[in-house]
């Protein structure tokens, strides 16, 4: 499946610095071409559970991935960066 712009992604792998893990859940905000002809980016914004906003925050697109119908979301606390 295509991702596409203001659709949920999960992330797949950790991102440490940010407090954020995978699995974690983000909206697509925009995309970002790589200026040497790499791997396409993207921005993504993170939100708390209630809602607010967390952080905002450009990364290659292997590092999302469009949510699936046999996933279920949970909840856990922010992880503090190291």
């Amino acid at each position: 499946m295509e991702i596409e712009l203001y659709q949920e992604v999960a992330l797949t792998r950790d991102l440490p610095e940010y407090g954020l893990r995978a699995g974690d859940i983000a909206v697509l905000v925009d995309f970002v071409p790589h200026p040497s002809n790499g791997e396409e980016g993207c921005v993504i914004e993170v939100f708390n559970a209630l809602g607010e906003s967390i952080a905002t925050i450009a990364v290659p697109i292997s590092v999302v991935e469009v949510l699936r119908s046999d996933e279920i979301l949970a909840v856990r606390s922010l992880a503090k960066a190291t």
